[in-house]
């Protein structure tokens, strides 16, 4: 356990992902931790020792640190005594486009009349500016002498937890050095460099760090399509271009496109910041476009190879947007299932970890407990989600058991001329 030059109180607004891990790992440094969420079906979980969420390692940190871990429905109870408030809830795009900061107001609302607080700390991922307007709420509500920090999360779900206690950087945007300081002697035992700025410069970063990644991601996806048409092959290419120390190997796989809770919201939020200002983000612009075509390109192949998806069984294979979490939100698996029924085909689907809504696409397919269920008796499968569940599957069987034998390879999985051998069609992207 590291040690704490003083331990401290710690509310933490928001039991979703980033609020779990933040109060988890705080609590994991020394810190007493009061987590208050508005679910009370998530706080029974919590407090009954399940974790609502699947996360690795949390529920191992949650159980570990239980003494300094409590969790509440009262945002009051969660304020007594807490010295720093972290804002950790969710802000979803609006109709406008512009982030919903309703849950944040909330929060700051809950916060008058507190005596003890020193700080309050903004985790939520929110628009530039926010911090000025947080300020002057908590000036109006006479809580001038409590400070402001912007604190964004860089965590990825699946190693949320490392990624918290060993990250690349703590950015801790504040006003005041008294408020920099606090924040960053909260984070005593991270391994990791504290970068301290001013408020709107932090809250920019992870907005523009999201928006390098998934450009990242749509760069080597547009170079996968001209790989085809070319008879190059991208995974040659990527692993080539990635070897320059200036660019790096990360992010450069090509596929069938982003998703989650982060690239797909913040690469919105940042087009509608500068929309909002009066500039055009063309570059980013085209990185949300490829990603939204590069998820229907595959259905355009299995089209091709099939001729018609009217009456085929297509089965997806993963649906969560990665391996390692239960997350659904802004999955490709999402779009694949609606186009693949709006084509009239039939629709299986597997994976270990997903909870997909009772709503469509979901409703009109069917889920198996395993992968080779799902596709038996199929026309078609389109490996989504890379799980390692899916590398241990033996193909050998599964070619016999599918009526045609085509295989869509969306993450460039498994070795092309071995898959060929057992008899399938089978298709990947930006490979010959």
């Amino acid at each position: 356990m590291a040690g704490m030059p003083e331990r401290r109180q710690v509310a933490v607004f928001g039991a979703g992902y980033i609020g779990l891990v933040t109060g988890a790992c705080l609590a994991e440094l020394g810190h007493q931790v009061l987590v208050r969420d508005i679910d009370p079906e998530k706080i029974r979980l919590l407090r009954s020792g399940e974790v609502p969420i699947y996360e690795p390692g949390l529920g191992d940190m949650i159980a570990q640190n239980k003494e300094r871990l409590t969790f509440t429905l009262d945002a009051q109870e969660a304020l007594d005594g807490s010295e720093i408030a972290y804002v950790c809830v969710d802000t979803p795009p609006s109709a406008s486009g512009d982030a919903d900061l309703s849950r944040v107001w909330s929060v700051v609302r809950s916060l008058e009349g507190t005596s003890h607080l020193r700080a309050v700390v903004m985790k939520s991922t929110v628009p530039v500016g926010t911090g000025s307007r947080v300020r002057a709420a908590l000036d109006a509500a006479g809580l001038r002498d409590v400070g402001y920090a912007a604190n964004p999360e860089f965590t990825a779900e699946g190693t949320a937890v490392r990624d918290f206690l060993h990250p690349d950087r703590i950015v801790v945007g504040a006003s005041d050095e008294a408020t920099a300081r606090l924040i960053s002697e909260l984070h005593e035992g991270v391994v990791g460099p504290v970068v301290v700025m001013d408020v709107r410069s932090a809250e920019m970063v992870k907005l523009a760090s999201n928006a390098l990644l998934a450009t990242k991601i749509s760069f080597i996806n547009e170079i996968a399509t001209l790989c085809e048409k070319t008879g190059a092959d991208v995974e040659e290419v990527a692993q080539a271009v990635g070897l320059d120390h200036r660019l790096g190997r990360h992010f450069l796989r090509a596929g069938i496109g982003w998703g989650g809770s982060c690239f797909p919201k913040d690469s919105e939020a940042l087009r509608q910041l500068a929309s909002n200002t009066g500039y055009h983000l063309q570059l980013l612009s085209a990185v949300v476009e490829v990603n939204n075509v590069q998820k229907r390109r595959a259905i355009q192949k299995l089209k091709e190879e099939l001729g018609s998806l009217v009456g085929a069984r297509v089965a997806l294979l993963g649906l969560t947007f990665k391996p390692g979490t239960d997350d659904m939100r802004e999955a490709p698996s999402t779009v694949l299932a609606a186009r693949l029924l709006a084509e009239g085909a039939e629709v299986s689907c597997w994976d270990p970890m997903a909870r997909p809504a009772e709503t469509e696409p979901w409703t009109s397919t069917s889920r198996y407990a395993t992968p080779e269920e799902a596709v038996e008796h199929a026309d078609a499968a389109i490996v989504v989600t890379e799980w390692p569940q899916l590398e241990e599957v033996y193909w050998a069987g599964v070619v016999r058991s599918m009526r045609r034998p085509v295989l869509f390879d969306g993450r460039n999985l498994f070795d092309p001329a071995a898959m060929r051998a057992l008899g399938f069609t089978y298709l990947s992207v930006g490979r010959p």
